[in-house]
């Protein structure tokens, strides 16, 4: 595999994972739910911010799978994993599981990622990079 191919699996991967809870959150109906714990964390309009940050997944996903505007699709992205880890994770400890629950190695791990792709990223242009 080369470097460009590695790339397009990472980005694609990416997408994924992000896109996965979206489309999950939306199948199971937990967004109301989401939306309660936001508010109880101090966030107006918990729904809203849950909706938010779906959509945001969706698109960005579709972004970075298409390769297209890669580096503005990454910052939402960024921030939704970053605010996850100051509002959820870090109070859980480092692990995701085996040693912990709900840690916030997943979500470092996912923004090392998202950081990658962006510094790879020339022209967000075409998924054939």
């Amino acid at each position: 595999m080369s470097l460009d191919q590695a790339i397009v699996l990472a980005r694609v991967a990416t997408a994924v994972f992000f896109m996965a809870h979206a489309i999950v959150r939306i199948l199971l109906g937990t967004i109301p739910q989401f939306g309660k714990f936001m508010e109880a964390a101090g966030f107006p309009y918990g729904v809203a911010i849950v909706w938010l940050i779906t959509a945001s997944e969706i698109l960005c996903g579709l972004l970075l799978i298409s390769g297209r505007y890669v580096r503005f699709a990454v910052l939402p992205l960024l921030a939704i994993a970053g605010g996850g880890i100051a509002i959820i994770h870090a109070r859980l400890g480092w692990f995701v599981g085996e040693f912990g629950t709900g840690g916030s190695e997943y979500s470092v791990a996912l923004i090392v990622l998202l950081l990658v792709i962006a510094a790879a990223d020339r022209q967000s242009t075409s998924i054939s990079k």
